[in-house]
């Protein structure tokens, strides 16, 4: 099992998640502690509103503690604030996917999808490196379409490379490798289900001779 397919499934699993909870919870405190300001509170008249005591407040402020729900609540019910403005959470309707880009023994992963866990969507650029195919399995199912570049992708007995605009879908207990061929990087979307979720395409039905308009 090589270190490189290793870290391509870390980073589906996991990484989008981890990223985002740990960004989301080092933003509370210094935003509690803006918050608090902006209104002239001090942390001793917030302790006396909530019943959280003056330490506890600072720690949050600090980034020393973490945030929950049992101890924003009271904060924000005192400030008068949704929890959402506390934690930082984004618009209501806001369609933007504000990807963070992750690198790992070369490969670039722009996560799509801000929920953890079901089906994930990443665009992924893998660059050409020298290397002989290790294929590996592991639980879920894949679909991928090349967006530019050249991806060869070894799937089982089958060798194929894919080019722009083809796709690919299989189940990734089956042994599999892929990686860019050519001049230059491979870029591709991956629509990932770690416990085996598919893709679904809806199409419009063809019309049948003599159906009516």
């Amino acid at each position: 099992m090589d270190a490189t397919t290793d870290a391509t499934t870390d980073v589906r699993t996991d990484v989008t998640a981890d990223d985002d909870t740990d960004h989301v919870l080092a933003e509370v405190g210094p935003r509690l502690r803006r918050i608090r300001k902006e209104r002239g509170a001090t942390l001793a008249g917030l302790s006396a509103t909530t019943g959280i005591s003056v330490s506890t407040l600072s720690r949050l402020e600090a980034g020393l503690r973490r945030p929950s729900l049992e101890l924003l609540l009271p904060i924000a019910r005192a400030h008068q604030v949704p929890l959402d403005e506390l934690v930082g959470a984004p618009p209501v309707g806001d369609p933007r996917v504000r990807a963070k880009p992750i690198v790992r023994h070369g490969r670039t992963y722009l996560p799509l999808t801000r929920q953890p866990g079901g089906l994930q969507a990443f665009k992924v650029i893998l660059p050409v490196i020298n290397e002989e195919p290790e294929a590996r399995t592991h639980e879920g199912y894949e679909w991928l379409y090349v967006l530019s570049g050249r991806l060869r992708v070894v799937l089982g007995e089958h060798d194929v490379v894919l080019e722009p605009g083809e796709a690919a879908e299989f189940d990734t207990r089956v042994p599999h490798w892929f990686g860019a061929v050519g001049e230059g990087p491979a870029e591709f979307l991956s629509l990932f289900g770690p416990q085996g979720e598919r893709m679904h395409v809806r199409a419009r039905p063809t019309r049948t001779k003599g159906s009516r308009s």
